[in-house]
């Protein structure tokens, strides 16, 4: 974990201050509505359906259980008892009063938290793999990486009002577990022949409206001109960026309007005037982010715990949570811990005040006190030893944080929706409810396997829908909430958009289709394959006529018991 120098605190103590004035002002009448918002926006705090929300910053999805246990403080103390982790690994918190958030600010930043720069069209919170540092696959750690692009981008001047929001990911591992080409700026850490560090650099990607994967823009920049060349990208977006449409204004609409290879050469040429500048890196600054990381000293422990062997041959249950929660790590003897958020008839995303603090128990009893969070909503303990593996099973499945569901269909993306987002022209959590409910039987989720399912309430695409094997997105038609549902996206190194099957589905519809797509899927699978595979293989037009012609049964069942009826 990265742990605050004197600077960093400095910087986040006087954003309270600062924050705590404007807000005093604003309260008393002194700071209209229009001069409010944007000091709000730029410290995190939205004005949602219902009440305010306040996205808490993670940076790269870190956590110490000191912060844990300061968030299940605020979530009962200024909320209604709950967080929400959503897909830029944040935390959001969406029922405190608006004259409380100063105070909550301050209580964050005693333990090194902020939401500095979590809204408004600036560079937003950095994310990366959540296994960074300790993934088995993984040649290069990104978070030292993310930590210089954090403070660079932080109250930068030239980038504090670009034409829209902008948000970088970074990958250090072979397996891309960031979605770089689904973000404005997705750096892919690298070497060249001779061994040395650099980025290959994309641009462009990005989900909502108009949903496009990112172009690589070079294949490799040096490391210490990443952020000169960095410059140079949000330069030539800052000058031709459309500021008159907010539709039209993120940098992936720039790109594809240019094209790919016109916008790398003016990113090219800017990088004339900005290479070696005053952001070049340095080895010294490199080291200097690098040390304040207080990661444990892992030592390499047996290949195999005796005791953990016994239990996964003579425990069911706990051998399918290994199976699905489970992931490699770099040092012989340990393992990655995913705590599932998907338990059945809770929103994805959301934890309680009191998982909160069991989680940060976990992680010090058994995790070095370290906890990550993933876009997909869930909760990491980056490293575990064989032998506490049990334990914490069991503890882990006391709280509710056990379901042995990850990468299976409910282990699914959700974003909170008409429930509370005010843009939204659906709600996503009763749907995901229902199809959870439909789907409740772990044997039957693990025979189906590997499937991922993304729901958004609207087109910014909050829930990733654009990328999920199975897509849905919540549609306004003629005043009432339908479903669109896309299939074939998927996410990782072959990042590609899924494409819509027909029209969209009632909300009551949505289990049906959801049946009638896994059905065809498991009539017309080889035995190797995954959902995704299979629609390669087999293409969408079958998906599209499982889905169709079932649900034209259903309609007629219905119109035919009408009629019995009366």
């Amino acid at each position: 974990m990265y742990q605050y120098d004197e600077y960093d605190q400095c910087t986040v103590d006087e954003r309270v201050t600062q924050f705590t004035d404007q807000t005093a002002r604003y309260l008393a009448g002194e700071l209209s509505e229009d001069e409010y918002r944007p000091l709000r926006l730029q410290n995190g705090l939205y004005i949602q359906r219902y009440a305010p929300m306040l996205r808490i910053a993670v940076p790269y999805g870190n956590l110490r259980s000191a912060q844990l246990r300061m968030l299940g403080h605020i979530a009962r103390t200024y909320d209604h008892g709950y967080g929400h982790f959503s897909t830029r690994q944040n935390v959001q918190f969406n029922w405190p009063n608006l004259e409380d958030v100063p105070e909550i600010l301050g209580l964050l930043a005693t333990v090194q938290m902020h939401a500095i720069q979590t809204s408004g069209n600036c560079i937003r919170n950095v994310t990366a793999d959540p296994f960074a540092g300790v993934a088995a696959d993984e040649h290069i750690d990104p978070r030292p990486w993310c930590e210089i692009v954090r403070q660079w981008s932080t109250f930068h001047p030239e980038f504090a009002f670009l034409p829209r929001k902008f948000k970088f990911a970074v990958n250090g591992a072979a397996q891309d577990r960031a979605i770089i080409r689904a973000h404005d700026i997705g750096l892919d850490l690298t070497r060249d022949a001779d061994g040395n560090i650099g980025f290959r650099v994309l641009v462009g990607g990005g989900l909502g409206r108009t949903p496009i994967i990112g172009e690589v823009v070079s294949f490799f920049v040096p490391w210490q001109q990443i952020l000169n060349y960095c410059e140079a990208i949000l330069r030539i977006y800052n000058l031709h960026g459309r500021r008159d449409n907010a539709y039209k204004a993120r940098i992936k609409i720039l790109v594809k309007s240019l094209g790919a290879a016109e916008f790398a050469r003016q990113v090219e040429a800017e990088f004339v005037h900005t290479r070696n500048g005053i952001s070049t890196l340095t080895q010294a600054e490199i080291d200097r982010v690098a040390g304040r990381f207080n990661d444990p000293v892992l030592h390499e422990l047996p290949a195999e715990d005796a005791g953990y062997a016994a239990r996964l041959m003579d425990n069911k249950a706990f051998s399918n949570w290994v199976r699905h929660n489970i992931r490699a790590h770099k040092v012989q003897g340990y393992a990655s811990v995913v705590l599932s958020l998907k338990k059945t008839g809770v929103a994805p995303g959301d934890i309680t005040a009191d998982q909160f603090d069991a989680v940060a128990d976990l992680a010090d009893q058994y995790a070095f006190g370290e906890v990550r969070s993933t876009h997909e909503q869930n909760l990491v303990l980056a490293s575990v030893s064989q032998a506490d593996l049990f334990t914490v099973w069991k503890t882990a499945r006391k709280l509710g944080l056990a379901t042995p569901n990850i990468g299976l269909l409910t282990d699914m993306i959700v974003c909170p929706g008409a429930d509370f987002c005010v843009l939204a022209n659906a709600k996503s959590i009763p749907i995901a409810n229902a199809i959870q409910n439909r789907f409740d039987n772990l044997d039957y989720l693990h025979d189906i396997g590997e499937l991922e399912l993304n729901i958004s309430g609207c087109m910014n695409a909050c829930g990733h829908h654009h990328v999920g094997h199975i897509g849905v997105l919540g549609v306004d038609k003629n005043g009432e909430e339908w479903y669109q549902v896309t299939i074939g996206g998927e996410q990782g190194n072959q990042a590609v958009l899924g494409k819509v099957i027909g029209p969209s589905f009632a909300a009551a519809e949505m289990p049906d289709v959801i049946s009638s797509l896994i059905n065809n899927y498991i009539d017309n699978r080889h035995d190797d394959e995954r959902f995704i595979d299979t629609v390669r293989r087999v293409g969408i037009e079958s998906f599209k006529t499982r889905v169709y012609v079932e649900r034209s049964a259903r309609l007629k069942e219905r119109q035919q018991a009408n009629v019995s009826n009366h």
